[in-house]
């Protein structure tokens, strides 16, 4: 986050555009959620925003929301072409630091996650160690398509939740 987190009462008062310039990469490359959001103000807390945006992807149609996840970036492979959000979170996690084994481990639970669901594995890594990543990998991988889904929606909400947190005050 570059930018210092506003006031409710600045985010609230923002024109739909420069709501949008400001949050629409809080999910990932998808400036459409923000929109959403946007028609949702005034906001009467930093909570009823993080739920304004939750309302716009889950009202998103199921194309938009296959959009929303195949932006994502994979885990540990493309640090240089992440946003700038995914490039903080990730090397939070240990991601930018991981030796060859674990990056080629972390390559291989890539490859296989998204030929199995047409998406890129999505977690929140805030906080999370490299190990749990990938522990939660093998735990996700072999799970139905339709709950697998809904599990990399709910991560991205968690994701929207923490970059929301970042930027607006409480």
């Amino acid at each position: 986050m570059s930018a210092s987190p506003l006031r409710l009462a600045a985010v609230n008062a923002l024109a739909e555009a420069d709501f949008v310039a400001r949050f629409g990469g809080v999910a990932e490359h998808s400036p459409w959620v923000a929109a959403g959001a946007a028609r949702r103000r005034p906001f009467p807390s930093r909570e009823s925003m993080v739920a304004a945006f939750a309302d716009a992807v889950r009202g998103g149609s199921e194309e938009a929301r296959l959009a929303l996840l195949r932006a994502h970036p994979d885990l540990a492979t493309r640090l240089g072409a992440l946003s700038a959000d995914s490039r903080r979170e990730q090397a939070g996690a240990g991601l930018d630091r991981l030796g060859p084994e674990e990056r080629a481990r972390f390559e291989s639970c890539n490859r296989a996650y998204r030929e199995r669901f047409g998406f890129p594995f999505i977690l929140a890594v805030r906080g999370a160690s490299g190990a749990q990543i990938l522990a939660a990998f093998e735990h996700r991988l072999p799970r139905p398509v339709e709950l697998e889904r809904e599990a990399a929606l709910e991560q991205v909400l968690r994701i929207i939740r923490f970059r929301i947190e970042e930027q607006v005050e409480a």
